[in-house]
């Protein structure tokens, strides 16, 4: 994407403008490589499939007629797409992946703000999308839907939360697809699915009409096939910056997070290096760096959440207790969003999802300024570590996908992982692109 349009703010003082402008250029510089990859991959395989279960709402909201000159013309003509089951519709219940939830609430009286502004730009929505309940879960495993099919490989779960909006993309039944991003969402369906992602920095795209999970840390984003089309859409959902990047990009790699993966880092590198090539604007030569590491030694609040005893390196500790912050934070704005309607209403939901939810609720941390703290610690770390020009490379999932109705549940090691690559921006607020899945 072109940072000098993506900033969503006015200059780079603002930790919002500086985010967005160094990490969106991550897509930038990959897109042109997925979408060659992408061709070749969809060229072997049959036609998408009849039925994905990834729709939970079908319907059809159709936008207004091209405006005649003057005016601009629409931007997103005759694309359609569809949103996760957590974006109010006027006229229907939204139901936040989980009937008890559908059944205790009315119908919503407005239409999501940017399911609006997606309209008035000429694309059409299409319907509602499966998703895990009340925005929890990694797997886009739905007692009550079922589990949405992964286009990409069948075998194995689509992710979640947005399971059904990242399913829709990659089965071509839509265009593109809007979610939320809380703590890798949207991100990990897409890994999973084989589709590009875009995760606009905390507060930059409206989250007025869509049903909170934790409201500091949700973000509205977009999954499509087409690298263009993501950037269309980011065209229409976010504000134009009043300043573009100055001076040249620097890649900045995480290695000991790729360490965490079974893939040399030296491929890594080789495959962006290659694509920063073809791209008109310079690159400064790639910097190095021990991300955990850089965490321990400037973020120092989030020494009270390490394990005092912890056999892990000082850099790995750091990682892990930046995603307990990040899980802790989820915990308290989801009960103190949430918390009367589970207690009342007692909704049937799944195991995981159950594991999850009473966490939530039964949280008791009276120390909670601890999280908003670090928080605060960590934004002004990864802005002085980025400057104005820096592009954090990083890996978006922690291994393979679960086989489909696997009685095996995630491993805590595989989970501390995908936690840790995920808290980073979701903590930070920043933006993130996913680019490639990590199975293919």
């Amino acid at each position: 994407m072109d940072s000098s349009a993506r900033s969503g703010a006015t200059g780079s003082s603002n930790p919002r403008a500086w985010i967005v402008a160094g990490v969106a250029v991550a897509g930038v510089i990959v897109l042109a490589e997925v979408a060659r990859r992408r061709r070749r991959w969809l060229r072997g395989k049959s036609s998408p499939p009849p039925y994905s279960g990834a729709f939970c709402d079908r319907l059809e909201l159709a936008p207004p007629p091209q405006p005649p000159p003057p005016a601009a013309r629409q931007q997103l003509p005759d694309l359609t797409f569809a949103v996760s089951d957590n974006f109010e519709i006027e006229g229907y219940v939204a139901g936040f992946g989980n009937p008890d939830w559908k059944r205790t609430h009315k119908a919503a009286s407005h239409t999501a703000a940017a399911v609006k502004a997606l309209l008035k730009q000429g694309a059409t929505c299409v319907g509602r999308t499966v998703m895990d309940e009340l925005g929890f879960g990694v797997t886009g495993e739905n007692l009550h839907c079922g589990t949405p099919i992964n286009p990409a490989s069948p075998s194995v779960v689509p992710g979640g939360s947005c399971s059904g909006s990242a399913v829709a993309v990659s089965a071509q039944l839509v265009e593109f697809a809007l979610g939320t991003d809380t703590t890798g969402d949207l991100r990990i369906p897409a890994s999973f699915c084989g589709v590009l992602c875009f995760r606009p920095s905390h507060g930059v795209v409206s989250t007025l009409g869509t049903l909170p999970n934790s409201h500091s840390l949700d973000t509205i984003g977009w999954l499509a096939r087409d690298p263009h089309i993501l950037s269309r859409v980011g065209d229409a959902l976010l504000p134009a910056a009043a300043c573009g990047l100055k001076g040249k990009r620097q890649l900045v790699f995480a290695d000991d997070c790729f360490e965490l993966l079974k893939i040399p880092n030296q491929k890594t590198v080789d495959v962006i290096e290659n694509a920063v090539r073809t791209l008109p604007y310079g690159f400064q030569p790639p910097k190095h760096i021990n991300i955990g590491q850089y965490i321990s030694s400037n973020v120092p609040s989030l020494k009270e959440f390490c394990e005092p005893s912890t056999k892990l390196q000082e850099g790995k500790s750091a990682l892990k207790a930046l995603c307990t912050v990040m899980l802790l934070l989820q915990r308290y704005e989801f009960k103190a969003n949430h918390e009367d309607w589970v207690n009342t209403v007692k909704p049937k939901l799944g195991l995981e999802v159950s594991t999850r939810v009473l966490q939530a609720v039964n949280f008791t941390d009276d120390n909670i300024k601890s999280l908003y703290i670090v928080r605060t610690e960590w934004r002004a770390a990864l802005k002085n570590l980025l400057k104005d020009t820096g592009i954090l490379v990083l890996p978006t999932m922690a291994g393979h996908p679960l086989k489909r109705n696997s009685k095996q549940r995630l491993s805590s090691e595989f989970e501390d992982k995908m936690y840790a690559f995920v808290s980073i921006a979701a903590l930070s607020g920043c933006c993130q692109v996913v680019y490639l899945a990590a199975f293919r």
